[in-house]
Parts: structure tokens; sequence; C-alpha cells
């Protein structure tokens, strides 16, 4: 929030300042919240490395193999989030407001390592992060060695080739016949996932210059060495350019009121 606050009201718009914030901040001003100082449909869009797809994973021990297991609980898993911007947090609140699924979100971690060392510890046994980093670093390659988490959801519109037998919530909607208003609000929150990690300049920065950085930035992300290196990390590479990411924000943004107070009511505004 102060980063995006800071480069659109701050940075001079000379093309030598840039931003690259957590994709959320676009249901930040989505719902109104009163720290919002920019518009996600006017600052100048430069390219997103990947798209940030979520996958909700449990503890394999937990009393339930699917995610509609959950609805027969006697009481709501307990499920780490770091705070109510982040993914562990909406998707849990959208399971609830689309799908009757309740889960008992425990918020204020630092980070995603220490809700990991949660979920070990039995402090929460369950959580919704990113496709990517789940299936590129520890402690997520001992967890599947191991066998010690399920994947149970994610929020893909086809499924991970990584976690083909995980069905998309689109598939569950489908299952459940889910209502066309809440299939959009859930396209709202989730497909903004879309915008990965966008970097973004100032509103008024000059289109030349806007032309040049998103020139440089395509060619960069098509690198031989930064591919390369990016493999090796075991790093997602799903390039969208700054033209479609800024179709994007208008697409999303433009939504009606009864749309934007199911969002709201979601993200506890």
């Amino acid at each position: 929030m102060i980063a995006m606050n800071h480069v659109y009201n701050v940075a001079k718009p000379d093309g030598l300042t840039v931003g690259m914030p957590n994709y959320g901040v676009y249901l930040d001003q989505l719902v109104g919240r009163k720290e919002v100082q920019f518009d996600v449909q006017k600052i100048q869009y430069i390219g997103s490395p990947e798209k940030s797809d979520v996958l909700f994973y449990a503890r394999a021990d937990a009393p339930f193999r699917s995610v509609l297991d959950i609805r027969k609980a006697s009481e709501p898993p307990k499920c780490g989030a770091t705070g109510t911007a982040s993914s562990d947090y909406f998707f849990a609140r959208l399971l609830e407001d689309t799908l009757g699924i309740k889960i008992n979100t425990v918020t204020g971690y630092a980070g995603g390592s220490e809700i990991d060392i949660a979920v070990e510890k039995g402090e929460v046994i369950c959580r919704s992060m990113t496709v990517a980093p789940h299936f590129g670093r520890e402690p997520f390659d001992t967890w599947h060695k191991k066998g010690f988490d399920r994947h149970l959801l994610q929020s893909s519109e086809k499924r991970d080739p990584r976690a083909g037998d995980v069905p998309t919530i689109y598939e569950i909607f489908d299952k459940e016949n889910t209502s066309e208003e809440s299939r959009r609000v859930a396209d709202v929150i989730l497909r903004g996932g879309d915008f990965g990690r966008p970097m973004f300049a100032p509103p008024a920065t000059p289109a030349d210059r806007i032309a040049i950085l998103r020139e440089a930035y395509a060619k960069a992300i098509k690198d031989p060495e930064l591919v390369a290196e990016a493999k090796k990390g075991r790093m997602d590479m799903e390039p969208v350019s700054g033209e479609d990411l800024q179709a994007l924000a208008k697409r999303i943004m433009n939504q009606p009121p009864v749309i934007v107070e199911r969002v709201k009511k979601i993200l506890g505004q």
C-alpha cells in the first residue's frame, strides 16, 4: 500500500521509478479502503513475469479428504494467514461466501514460512498459497516425499500439471451448481492473480518512456540466461504484457454494485 501510494503520488513520472506491488492491492481499491491513494486503472503497467494462482493445502492427517468435506466438519479448521489482503485470507473468505465452507483464519503471521512452520507444529492445519513456491522449495519438497500434506483445491481455470489430481474451484462450482453471481464474485477475486507480480510506472509517465520500458521488459523476460536461471531456481515464468495488464485492470475494476458489495463482505469491509 505504501509503495503504491508513493509511486503513484510522489515519484517523478520520468520512467526512472517503478513499483512492483502485491497483486492484491486492486482489491483494496475495489472495496474502498481509506488508505488507497491510487487508481489501478490509471497506473502505467510495464509487465509481469508470471501469474499467481492459489493452491489450498492441509495436513494429510486432517479429518477431510476434499474441500467439500470441510462443510461436514464439527468445527472449522484453523488456517494460517499473514493479513486481510493476502491470498491466505481472501481465498478462505471466498470459499465461505460462495460454497458455505467455513474456515477459522488465524492472521498475524509474519510471512508464509512462519505459517508453514505453524502447520508443521499443528498450530494451524491448512493454508492457501501461490502454486509456484509450493512446488519449488522446502519444506514442501520434503512434505511431498513424506506425504505430509494434501492438496484440496486450486484457483486456476485449468488444473496445474503439478496438481493434476486436484480440482479447480470452477469444477467445484459446476458440481455445486453455484450461481452466476457467485461465480462472478470469485472471478473478480481470483482472476486478479493474472496480475502476477506487476511492474508499473506513475500515471503521468510519458507514453514514449512507457513504450521503451515495455519493450525492454519483454526482451529481458525472454533472455535465455534469465529463463535458464529461473528454471534452475524452479521459478515459474508466464509473462503478461503491460497492455494485457492494462486491459485486465479495467475488466476487473468495472463491476456492478452488487458484486462490489459481495467482495466487500468477503474482505471484511
